[in-house]
């Protein structure tokens, strides 16, 4: 693509937000920034959830993954099924029945302050790494298709995007994100789907056709039952309930756009609906990783070494202009959807969680200001920390530490979900930091202890676990904690 049409892509899809950050700020008030003032409609929001889940990584690594794991994905996405109606069942009740603005309040009311201080906390280091590095490939893919014919460095990409986010986001916060997301929903779902066509217009094939070719291809199976895999059904079942229960139900960046609807009915109905839009959106990642393997097969492409290269490698040089400037465009909005919506997230609970910011007086404005630019110019860090380490193996383990943290936060709010106990409060903060270390060490040496047993995504549950069997320990015997 040229290098005109790559800067009109990235203004209009800029031009675009920004419209409708004016649109949606007309008329905020303190509480638009942090609930929207409660009135998003259910079904904006469920469609918006589609693409806050599916971020820059997941864009490019699903259908590349197809080629080393199949459609074994596909087993973790059904227990993602399960967990997003927990989710609805249990947590949005609670959240809604105790008016929730953060939902780490509720570790406050059910413990004490340092249970939820050590869960607001664990989740300000999960986001901030977590949207850090989705953020960090969004600037790679800007850098490298645009920035580097100019001379820009990276570090001013990277200034230049969190800037446009910031300035889309701080006037109404929550209630913009709404909006935005599923404007990004359309641009992700219109790139696979028009990635899709193109392949099938080259291959001279048409639907039903397609359908064949993705049911009877190899890497469509989708059952794995060896017990010692990384992939079995069941360690992939159970870790897809878990983790869309830790990293959606237990997060406030996911949670906030929840409870932004009118009523918890709304609210439920937005995840009930989300879940099938879900799993039928990535039915179609899945299908396109397919047809991406097909279409080197057929017209003797040569596969890249790294799988995550394979959907780039073919949309910007094979599949032509058009397909080109819509996976550009695809990757910018997978990515601006995840990060938007963490550095709104990410404001909003340190303003309720750490600063007990009156969110409905006109003078807690400023400060709210100054967080989300303070949590901006963290992320600016975490990023240039990311680009000067430049080994992949060690910014994935970076990445994957994040997934740590949930642990303790599946604990908290599982043992007090589950259970009436009381723990002893002031050793909640000791336990959290504990959970993840023992974790840690007994997944490096899983293989030896557990006869050959690898974790895989089920890792999250037991760190989860250790932090329950923990607070079980530490809870009081007369019901009563201190």
């Amino acid at each position: 693509m040229s290098t005109l049409l790559i800067a009109i892509i990235i203004l209009s899809f800029f031009a675009v937000l920004m419209g409708v950050s004016w649109f949606t700020s007309r008329n905020a008030d303190g509480e638009t920034f942090f609930t929207g003032n409660r009135r998003s409609p259910w079904y904006l929001v469920a469609f918006g959830m589609i693409g806050s889940t599916i971020s820059g990584v997941t864009f490019i690594s699903v259908p590349g993954e197809v080629g080393s794991s199949a459609w074994t994905y596909f087993q973790f996405l059904l227990g993602n099924f399960v967990g997003y109606w927990v989710i609805a069942l249990v947590l949005i009740p609670l959240y809604y029945r105790l008016n929730l603005i953060s939902i780490y309040t509720y570790l406050d009311q059910r413990f004490g302050l340092r249970s939820y201080k050590t869960g607001a906390f664990f989740f300000l280091v999960s986001q901030t790494i977590g949207a850090s590095f989705r953020l960090y490939l969004a600037a790679g893919v800007l850098q490298i298709a645009f920035f580097n014919d100019f001379g820009i460095p990276f570090s001013l990409t990277v200034l230049i995007t969190l800037f446009l986010i910031w300035i889309y986001t701080y006037r109404a916060g929550i209630k913009t994100v709404v909006w935005t997301d599923s404007l990004q929903t359309v641009f992700i779902l219109g790139a696979v789907g028009i990635t899709i066509w193109v392949i099938l217009k080259q291959l001279d094939l048409n639907f039903g056709e397609m359908v064949t070719v993705v049911d009877k291809h190899p890497y469509s199976q989708i059952f794995d039952w060896d017990w010692r895999s990384k992939t079995n059904f069941f360690k992939q079942f159970i870790a897809g309930v878990g983790i869309v229960l830790t990293m959606n139900g237990l997060d406030q960046n996911m949670m906030q756009k929840n409870l932004t609807c009118k009523t918890q009915r709304d609210a439920q109905k937005n995840v009930f609906w989300f879940s099938f839009a879900f799993i039928i959106a990535n039915i179609f990642f899945l299908s396109l990783g397919v047809m991406l393997y097909y279409y080197a097969e057929q017209t003797g492409v040569d596969l890249p070494a790294r799988t995550d290269d394979l959907f780039p490698l073919l949309a910007m040089k094979y599949f032509g202009p058009f397909a080109g400037a819509l996976f550009l465009l695809g990757i910018l909005s997978a990515a601006y959807s995840s990060a938007d919506s963490a550095l709104t997230a990410l404001t909003t609970s340190f303003c309720v969680d750490f600063l007990n910011l009156d969110t409905s007086a006109s003078k807690s404005k400023r400060t709210r200001i100054l967080v989300h630019v303070g949590f901006s110019f963290l992320m600016f860090l975490v990023i240039i920390v990311f680009r000067i380490i430049n080994n992949e193996s060690v910014v994935s383990a970076v990445f994957r530490v994040a997934g740590y943290t949930y642990g303790p936060l599946l604990g908290l709010f599982s043992f007090g979900i589950l259970t009436k106990k009381q723990v002893k409060d002031r050793f909640v903060p000791i336990l959290g930091l504990g959970s993840p270390l023992l974790t840690y060490v007994i997944n490096a040496y899983s293989e030896t202890w557990f006869w050959g047993y690898k974790f895989g995504f089920e890792l999250l549950l037991l760190n989860g676990l250790i932090m329950f069997v923990g607070l079980w320990l530490l809870s009081e015997k007369n019901g009563k904690s201190n």
